[in-house]
């Protein structure tokens, strides 16, 4: 097929299939990822005890998700640090790791991460959020998103 007519038929696609909505929810995890097996021995934890670092706060309701969902997470710095946004790390935890810091980077601000609507399969995916403050002090928490069917 000469060049032309392929790009022709690739500009036609383009057109018939459409942009994507701007309000279409952000796939958050894949159904791929969620099928990988979970890592051995891997339990989600608060942080406890008396530390300066920062804390990582869900408020995404807790108990059983429905997909599309809102995704919200708080950053609370301590002793005048400021949260450092480029150091945010969201990992999905599966053997192997997946790293979803690339999916939420645009909802990354200081305050935390929002993010309106997002896409999860079914099932419960245990998530670990790393962040770091302006004083170098790491916070890193873990938690269960349980997602019915």
């Amino acid at each position: 097929m000469r060049s032309w007519k392929l790009a022709l038929l690739l500009s036609s696609a383009v057109v018939i299939a459409g942009p994507l909505p701007a309000d279409a929810a952000q796939v958050l995890i894949t159904p791929e990822e969620a099928a990988l097996p979970p890592p051995k021995g891997a339990v989600a934890s608060e942080r406890r005890g008396i530390t300066r670092g920062p804390k990582v706060d869900v408020v995404t309701s807790p108990g059983e998700l429905r997909s599309p969902m809102h995704f919200r997470l708080k950053f609370e710095p301590y002793g005048g640090a400021k949260i450092d946004p480029d150091s945010v790390k969201v990992i999905y935890l599966r053997t192997p790791n997946v790293d979803l810091t690339s999916r939420v980077r645009s909802f990354v601000q200081p305050t935390g991460i929002d993010m309106p609507e997002v896409e999860l399969p079914a099932g419960e995916h245990m998530v670990r959020v790393d962040v770091k403050d302006s004083d170098g002090r790491i916070g890193t928490t873990s938690f269960v998103l349980k997602v019915a069917p």
